[in-house]
């Protein structure tokens, strides 16, 4: 906790880690990641670790008002999203001009869905248990295919995101969205939803049903259900996929990276990132941070042996 005597003034989480380095909380799907505190607040980074007895914080999500106190060690990305900001009206009219390919063939093969199918129509806040458990079976067979690490293999997430289903705090909720052609499940997505923002963590669909697109079908007609909710936008999350290229109308700026203090944790974590020649460098011209840095390593070495 910040305070300025009695007041609390903000709050920084943070998980720590081995070696006095800190990570966000929930680091892995945790896609917005700050210092929070009242307005117009200054602080100072190496203050801040020192205080919580830190000699590193990681980041991959900074909030772009924070990228310049954070240093030199942050690269900018972007980050993108659906604006609904004037409804969803002009977000699909804006669409059909600048991604018109993808859109028309969209609309043209949820048409085709329905002919085949049945109606479609999305529930933006099911309540049901089974299609959250249809979602992760879905998602984590997504995983396996495109050779990444299954998230719900991993225990905390499958938990994290079970609880924010089973919670419905008003601030902040988990929402199971769920898009039906009849009365069959095509395709559906796990965020988190605040009163003007729904954060996109797990969309996942049928592959049985592929070739109608019901991904690019859940996210329009998402769109479209948070627009009439008031929700100004739909946070896609930082990366290049091709599906959030086609669907945004604009870029939010996230940062990627850490801030240190002096230290040897600090010296370890730059020597995993950087050129062996600019860390060779630094440690020939710094002899304690050299013995300090060979005792790490040698550290680091004893606890990979024992495991």
């Amino acid at each position: 906790m910040l305070e300025e005597g009695p007041t609390v003034v903000g709050f920084f989480p943070f998980e720590r880690k081995h070696f006095r380095v800190g990570r966000p909380i929930a680091a892995g799907v945790s896609d917005r990641q700050a210092v929070i505190h009242i307005p117009g607040l200054e602080w100072n980074n190496q203050e801040l670790l020192r205080a919580c007895q830190l000699d590193v914080w990681e980041f991959d999500h900074l909030v772009a008002g924070q990228l310049a106190a954070a240093g030199r060690n942050v690269t900018r990305h972007s980050s993108p999203i659906i604006g609904l900001s004037e409804g969803y009206h002009t977000y699909l009219t804006e669409r059909q001009r600048t991604s018109k390919k993808t859109v028309k063939s969209t609309l043209h093969k949820q048409r085709k869905l329905e002919r085949d199918l049945g109606a479609t129509r999305l529930d933006l806040d099911v309540q049901d248990p089974a299609a959250l458990a249809l979602l992760m079976q879905w998602k984590s067979a997504q995983y396996r295919r495109t050779g990444r690490r299954d998230r719900f293999a991993i225990g905390w997430i499958e938990r994290l995101l079970r609880d924010l289903f089973e919670t419905r705090p008003e601030a902040c909720v988990g929402t199971l969205s769920v898009l039906y052609a009849a009365e069959r499940v095509v395709a559906a997505h796990f965020g988190l939803r605040s009163e003007s923002v729904l954060a996109c963590w797990f969309p996942a669909y049928d592959v049985s049903l592929a070739k109608y697109s019901p991904g690019l079908a859940l996210h329009l007609h998402m769109a479209e259900a948070a627009a009439e909710a008031g929700v100004r936008y739909l946070d896609l999350g930082k990366g290049d996929e091709e599906y959030k290229q086609s669907l945004k109308s604009g870029d939010l700026l996230v940062g990627e990276g850490w801030i240190e203090r002096p230290s040897t944790s600090a010296l370890v974590r730059r020597l995993q990132r950087s050129p062996r020649s600019v860390v060779f460098s630094a440690l020939a011209h710094h002899p304690t941070l050299r013995r300090g840095a060979r005792g790490a390593l040698r550290h680091f070495g004893r606890l990979r042996t024992r495991t």
